[in-house]
């Protein structure tokens, strides 16, 4: 069993920064790549940033210079650093993850969501 938990997620002003945090547990033998997605009101969800197991990243054009995706492979999580935060960014933001477990294959694993709010 693969568990992927986020925090860091609340209500922020206009211009603030925020940290998510994501750790992946479980019956863990390889975490290959990393992302963070979101989905606002009324939105599909979309992929904000991405990691791979070799530490390149992208990013979706509208975050770019605002956030910065990094994982600590040691602690099994992944982080995202968001800065100059915009009314825009206001949605659920989730964690995936590639992972190959004791018990099965390789297959994604999303994590639970965690709301951030920004609004003066």
């Amino acid at each position: 069993q693969v568990q992927l938990v986020e925090s860091g997620g609340g209500l922020v002003q206009p211009g603030g920064s925020l940290r998510l945090s994501c750790a992946a547990s479980g019956s863990i033998i390889t975490i290959y790549a990393m992302g963070w997605y979101r989905q606002g009101p009324g939105k599909q969800r979309e992929l904000v940033a991405h990691i791979t197991s070799g530490e390149s990243t992208t990013y979706v054009d509208d975050v770019k210079d605002r956030f910065t995706i990094s994982r600590d492979s040691a602690k099994n999580t992944v982080y995202l650093q968001m800065n100059s935060l915009k009314p825009e960014d206001t949605a659920v933001y989730y964690c995936n993850a590639d992972i190959r477990s004791r018990y099965t294959g390789v297959r994604g694993y999303w994590g639970q969501g965690t709301q951030v709010t920004v609004s003066s």
